[in-house]
């Protein structure tokens, strides 16, 4: 058990680092605007890659789905309907309340109510009171790092121009982003079923997940897609795709989309090697990975090269309250698979 664990643990943070790092190349691309290589990157982390990835590891997928009830489809599909509006979402809150402010506020909820709500929703049975403090305490955690991480960005951002009431309507929609962005943990929770039929029709364990990614990441794209292409049209933006360095750009989008996928994929698998606890948990060490691995690319890539001293110091304590988070929440679900508590 505690070798599957930790197994399990070190999966999720692998995801983590495919997750935080996905965007990196975007750094690359030139002379496309954002809705050109975000549709590129949508077509194959929500669309190309789910289902390549279904066919190539769960057999028997037809059957899979075949033998799914229609409510566990539409409620895996609306989940991934409110994930798909919570990534659009955060751009709008961002634009709002600037970089730091938006961040903190988007992801601290996002990994809050995607850890919280599934123990809300289908508790572990004879869960312990000290491995449920454990898990508020990593939590608090974990919400303490991001924030400090956000608020050493503060440097960067110019003074906002903005209301009260424009600020308050752009919190509500940081918060509204973060809620809807952990619906695609969500959505994985309440298609356990799905993965569940998948492994006993002879899916491996580490793979059976996929076949629910297929159902959550349509909606994904949709959503991103059809925006994208609207931006495409109203910009104009089309005829970029013939400009110089289109291939290299169509090259670094595929890049991003099979990272993305490959981190989501990796979490499945991870999450349910951890087990009953990893769908909670794991996701709030996968969202504080993520943190964690975007900051540190970030200051390789000289993004924090004219910090103030004050801002790059507040930066590493942050990161330090991350791992600190990680390492907390990794015990509190170890412990209680070695007590017998998680089953």
């Amino acid at each position: 058990m505690h070798d599957s664990f930790l197994t399990g643990l070190a999966v999720v943070f692998a995801a983590g680092i495919l997750q935080g790092s996905f965007l990196f190349p975007s750094k690359w691309i030139k002379n496309w605007a954002w809705e050109n290589y975000w549709l590129i990157f949508a077509s194959v982390a929500y669309l190309v890659s789910p289902w390549l990835l279904a066919l190539a590891t769960v057999p028997r997928l037809s059957e899979v789905y075949s033998g799914v009830d229609a409510g566990t489809l539409a409620v895996i599909f609306a989940f991934g309907l409110a994930w798909g509006v919570g990534a659009l979402t955060f751009g709008l809150g961002v634009d709002a309340v600037g970089l730091s402010l938006g961040f903190a506020v988007i992801l601290g909820v996002a990994a809050s109510a995607g850890a919280i709500i599934p123990l809300l929703v289908h508790p572990p049975m004879q869960l312990s009171a000290m491995h449920l403090g454990l898990t508020g305490a990593a939590i608090v955690v974990m919400l303490t790092g991001v924030a400090v991480c956000s608020y050493a960005g503060r440097w960067k951002e110019t003074p906002a121009k903005d209301s009260k009431k424009s600020y308050a309507a752009g919190i509500a929609i940081c918060m509204a982003s973060g809620v809807l962005s952990a619906c695609g943990n969500l959505g994985f929770v309440f298609g356990a079923n799905v993965a569940a039929r998948a492994q006993s029709l002879g899916a491996p364990q580490d793979t059976a997940g996929n076949a629910v990614w297929t159902l959550l990441a349509m909606p994904l794209f949709l959503c991103n897609a059809g925006y994208s292409m609207g931006l495409l049209l109203r910009n104009r933006t089309l005829r970029c795709y013939t400009a110089p360095f289109s291939r290299r750009n169509f090259g670094f989008g595929l890049m991003m989309g099979a990272m993305w996928m490959a981190g989501m994929s990796l979490y499945g698998a991870g999450a349910r090697r951890m087990g009953t606890l990893g769908l909670s948990l794991g996701w709030a060490i996968l969202m504080s990975s993520m943190v964690l691995v975007a900051n540190v690319l970030g200051v390789a890539a000289g993004e924090w090269s004219g910090a103030p001293p004050r801002s790059r110091r507040q930066l590493w304590m942050g990161l330090g309250w991350l791992l600190v988070a990680i390492a907390l929440l990794g015990y509190t679900n170890y412990a209680a698979a070695g007590s017998g508590v998680v089953k």
